[in-house]
Protein backbone atom coordinates (compact mmCIF):
# COMPACT_ATOMS: atom_id res chain seq x y z
CA UNK A 1 0.00 0.00 0.00
CA UNK A 2 1.54 3.37 -0.82
CA UNK A 3 0.35 7.15 0.21
CA UNK A 4 0.08 9.59 -2.36
CA UNK A 5 -0.21 13.13 -1.48
CA UNK A 6 -0.84 15.61 -4.62
CA UNK A 7 -0.23 19.39 -4.37
CA UNK A 8 -1.87 20.88 -7.14
CA UNK A 9 -3.28 24.23 -8.62
CA UNK A 10 -7.04 25.40 -6.69
CA UNK A 11 -8.68 25.74 -10.00
CA UNK A 12 -7.72 22.12 -11.01
CA UNK A 13 -9.18 20.31 -7.99
CA UNK A 14 -12.47 19.70 -10.05
CA UNK A 15 -10.98 17.92 -12.87
CA UNK A 16 -8.53 15.83 -10.42
CA UNK A 17 -11.38 14.79 -8.48
CA UNK A 18 -13.49 13.58 -11.52
CA UNK A 19 -10.30 11.78 -12.72
CA UNK A 20 -9.52 9.78 -9.45
CA UNK A 21 -13.73 8.82 -9.39
CA UNK A 22 -13.28 7.83 -12.56
CA UNK A 23 -10.68 5.33 -11.53
CA UNK A 24 -12.71 4.71 -8.38
CA UNK A 25 -10.47 6.33 -5.98
CA UNK A 26 -12.61 7.79 -3.65
CA UNK A 27 -11.60 8.05 -0.01
CA UNK A 28 -9.30 11.22 -0.85
CA UNK A 29 -8.42 13.84 1.85
CA UNK A 30 -8.47 17.55 0.86
CA UNK A 31 -6.44 20.64 2.54
CA UNK A 32 -5.74 24.05 1.56
CA UNK A 33 -2.12 25.05 1.96
CA UNK A 34 0.24 27.33 0.87
CA UNK A 35 3.20 27.17 -1.07
CA UNK A 36 6.19 29.22 -0.54
CA UNK A 37 8.82 29.10 -2.79
CA UNK A 38 11.18 31.64 -0.93
CA UNK A 39 13.70 34.23 -2.68
CA UNK A 40 12.82 32.58 -6.02
CA UNK A 41 8.75 32.84 -5.09
CA UNK A 42 5.62 35.24 -5.89
CA UNK A 43 6.85 39.15 -5.06
CA UNK A 44 4.20 42.00 -4.18
CA UNK A 45 5.07 45.53 -3.71
CA UNK A 46 3.52 47.48 -0.68
CA UNK A 47 4.11 50.96 -0.25
CA UNK A 48 7.78 51.30 -1.35
CA UNK A 49 8.75 47.22 -0.13
CA UNK A 50 8.91 44.36 -1.72
CA UNK A 51 7.35 41.06 0.03
CA UNK A 52 7.51 37.51 -0.70
CA UNK A 53 3.70 35.67 -1.18
CA UNK A 54 2.40 32.70 -0.08
CA UNK A 55 0.71 31.10 -2.84
CA UNK A 56 -2.84 29.18 -2.55
CA UNK A 57 -2.60 25.21 -3.33
CA UNK A 58 -4.75 22.31 -2.60
CA UNK A 59 -3.12 18.80 -1.36
CA UNK A 60 -5.06 15.38 -1.77
CA UNK A 61 -3.98 12.69 0.60
CA UNK A 62 -5.09 9.12 -0.54
CA UNK A 63 -4.08 5.50 0.23
CA UNK A 64 -3.83 2.83 -2.94
CA UNK A 65 -2.69 -0.07 -3.28
CA UNK A 66 1.02 -0.40 -5.05
CA UNK A 67 -0.22 -2.03 -8.17
CA UNK A 68 -2.38 0.91 -9.10
CA UNK A 69 -0.15 3.56 -7.66
CA UNK A 70 1.17 4.22 -11.41
CA UNK A 71 -2.41 4.19 -12.69
CA UNK A 72 -3.37 6.95 -10.27
CA UNK A 73 -0.36 8.71 -10.46
CA UNK A 74 -0.77 9.45 -14.46
CA UNK A 75 -4.50 10.03 -13.86
CA UNK A 76 -3.74 13.21 -11.43
CA UNK A 77 -0.14 14.35 -13.86
CA UNK A 78 -3.16 14.35 -17.18
CA UNK A 79 -5.73 16.55 -14.64
CA UNK A 80 -3.49 18.38 -12.83
CA UNK A 81 -1.27 19.98 -16.04
CA UNK A 82 -2.39 23.21 -17.01
CA UNK A 83 0.12 23.56 -20.08
CA UNK A 84 0.96 27.32 -18.77
CA UNK A 85 4.75 27.96 -17.61
CA UNK A 86 4.95 28.01 -14.03
CA UNK A 87 4.65 25.19 -11.37
CA UNK A 88 1.43 22.97 -11.80
CA UNK A 89 2.42 20.84 -8.56
CA UNK A 90 4.16 17.57 -7.08
CA UNK A 91 3.18 14.38 -6.31
CA UNK A 92 4.96 12.18 -3.61
CA UNK A 93 4.63 8.78 -3.24
CA UNK A 94 5.09 7.29 0.56
CA UNK A 95 5.34 2.98 1.09
CA UNK A 96 2.91 2.51 4.02
CA UNK A 97 3.72 -0.08 6.64
CA UNK A 98 0.19 -0.15 8.25
CA UNK A 99 -2.67 1.50 8.72
CA UNK A 100 -4.91 0.78 12.09
CA UNK A 101 -9.02 2.11 11.92
CA UNK A 102 -8.89 3.36 15.43
CA UNK A 103 -12.61 2.11 16.13
CA UNK A 104 -12.04 -1.23 15.89
CA UNK A 105 -8.57 -2.12 15.33
CA UNK A 106 -8.67 -3.61 11.92
CA UNK A 107 -5.40 -3.27 9.72
CA UNK A 108 -4.62 -2.35 6.07
CA UNK A 109 -7.63 -3.23 4.06
CA UNK A 110 -9.53 -0.98 5.37
CA UNK A 111 -7.59 1.89 4.48
CA UNK A 112 -7.63 1.85 0.57
CA UNK A 113 -9.44 3.55 -1.78
CA UNK A 114 -9.84 1.50 -4.19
Amino acid sequence: MVKIEAIIQPFKLDEVKASLTSLGVEGVTILHVLGHAGPDGLKARYRGGEYHVDVPKVKLEMLVSSHRADEVIDAISRAARTGAAGDDGTILVYEIADAIRIRNGRRMEFALSD
